[in-house]
Order: C-alpha cells, then structure tokens, then sequence
C-alpha cells in the first residue's frame, strides 16, 4: 500500500527550496547546496501520490572546493613516502642475506634505488637513512633531481638515452653521473665521449664517465640491447676509440622469471675477458622481483624500485 502523504502548506515548500548541508571530515567542512525539484515551488500542497524518495536526478550538489580533495589524491605518495626509510631497510636485508648464503662479499653488491617518477621528498627520505646510488630512466628528470638535490648522491641512468640528449644529460649532471647503463651503440658512446672531454673537472685526474653496454639476453624485440655476440667487438672499439669513457660492465633487463638471461650475462662477461683483456667488469642485472636469484648468479649491481618507493605514477614521468 502507498504510504500516506500529508498535506503541507506552500510556504512550508518553500522554505525547503534551499538546503546547506555541512560535512565534517576530521576538522575539515565541506559545504554543498542542494536544489530541490520544481514541483515544490508549484502551487499543489500534496507530494506526488506514489513518489517514496527524491529522484537523484533532481539534486545538484556542488562541493566547494576543498584541500580535502587534494589530500585525498595525493595520499598513495604521501603514505608510500613515510613507508621508504622502512622499505629499504628491508632491501638491504635481503640484499645481505643473499649475498651472505651465497658466500659472496657484500661490498661487492650495489643497491641502486630507482627513483623513477617519484617526487624529491621521497628521495631525500632514502637518502637520510643512508642511500647514496639512485637510478633514473628519462633524462630530463635526473637532470632536474641532480641539480636540486644533495651532490654527494651518485646517479645511475638506466633507459633508453637518444645520442641527441648525451651532451645535455652530461653537462648538467657532470661528474654526479656515475654511470650510463644502456650503451648499445658506438654513435651514443662517441656523443658522451665528446660530451665528457669538455666538462671541467676540479680533480686532478681526468674524469672518465663509466658505462655497462646493455645486452638482450632474453631475444625479445621490445627491450633494447646487444646481441652476446655483438658485445665484444663494440667494447674493443670503444677501448680504442673513447678515451673519456670507462667500460665498467654489462647491463641486462632480461625476461621475466627467466634466470638463464642471468647466465647469458655471465657468459658475455666471460667472453670480454678472454678476447678483450677485460678485467674486474660488473655485472648489472635484477630488479624489485628477481634481485636475489640476480645476486646469487653474480650480480654486482642490483636495480630495485617499486619494492622501496612503491608502484610508479607514469603521469608524472618525463
């Protein structure tokens, strides 16, 4: 049966015209008006007959603007960023525990946290519970991070370098650029060369840029490396052609769940040493999901991101 409706006066309906509704959020108020349908204002005093509830469609709210919002958007980063300090400590404990069981030094393994699209202040937290190798992967943002923040952080570049941005990337960041991981070509190898002869350096020996030469060693088309038979001949000739350049090790993404990339690097490293001569060359390879199975096949240098700063926000990338 219809519920029954009373009947009510027309000054009673328009006094209703206007409703403020205040929400409180902690100490935060939110302010909404609300307009309520035409058939009140009109001259009948009686609801409709078998209406129970206000149609939705029949409100505007229109919430003032509030920082509410804007804390509640930028909530992912703020919680990740008081979770760091925590996170990398947790890190650098599996980091231990994998080299220790594998019977390998410690010293020997280098955590670079890779900061990619994340703001300042969650850096400047890994840096203050001790974290100094830092990896970025668009160039124009290293350059912003590598002016502002502190200049004892050494810098790491690990994407995909365009030879056009070598000589900017290099200028800027000068000697705090500790390493450029993703050298495939001789062409990139001259630009940073060229680009590293005329930095001026306040030491009294010269500075010499390190590098890893990137190596595919899962095959796929999509990531960006040297063939293993391809990398010997590119280090001989960089050795002779790029005196500003140190060819520090190889770098390698690989595929996901495939450890034999990690062995392929091995072998590629193997191989340097033979026909080039090469000593003592690092071994760049694992990330957040693999990086104690990298270690346990000889990684020197471990690139670990999301498991410190949390899952990225692409949006604010480049």
């Amino acid at each position: 049966p219809t519920p029954h409706r009373p009947d009510l006066s027309r000054k009673r309906f328009q006094s209703l015209k206007i409703v403020s509704l205040f929400l409180f959020v902690g100490r935060r108020t939110v302010a909404t008006s609300v307009r309520l349908p035409a058939f009140l204002s009109s001259r009948s005093t009686t609801l409709p007959k078998y209406s129970t509830t206000f149609p939705h469609q029949y409100f505007s709210a229109q919430p003032l603007q509030s920082s509410l919002l804007n804390d509640k958007q930028q909530s992912p980063n703020m919680a990740a960023t008081s979770s760091v300090a925590s996170n990398l400590e947790d890190v650098r404990d599996r980091v231990k525990v994998a080299a220790e069981s594998n019977g390998i030094d410690l010293e020997t393994v280098r955590l670079v946290a890779v900061s990619k699209t994340k703001p300042e202040e969650m850096l400047m937290e890994a840096y203050e519970a001790g974290q100094r190798y830092f990896g970025e992967n668009y160039a124009q943002e290293l350059m912003s991070k590598a002016e502002s923040l502190p200049d004892d952080i050494k810098w790491h570049f690990i994407g995909p370098l365009q030879s056009n941005k070598a000589a900017p990337l290099v200028r800027r960041v000068g000697t705090k650029l500790a390493c450029v991981e993703t050298v495939a070509t001789l062409k990139l190898a001259k630009k940073l060369d060229s680009a590293v002869s005329n930095l001026e350096s306040d030491e009294e020996e010269k500075f010499k840029l390190n590098i890893f030469l990137q190596v595919n060693t899962s095959g796929e088309e999509s990531k960006s490396g040297l063939k293993p038979e391809e990398v010997a001949p590119l280090a001989t000739v960089i050795c002779d052609q790029c005196p500003n350049l140190r060819v520090k090790g190889l770098m390698t993404i690989g595929e996901t769940g495939d450890m034999g990339c990690f062995d392929i690097l091995m072998q590629c490293r193997d191989n340097l040493v033979k026909e080039c001569g090469m000593n003592n060359l690092e071994l760049s390879m694992g990330m957040s999901g693999d990086f104690e199975q990298a270690i346990s096949r000889g990684a020197t240098n471990v690139r670990v991101g999301s498991t410190i700063f949390g899952a990225r926000d692409y949006a604010a990338s480049k």
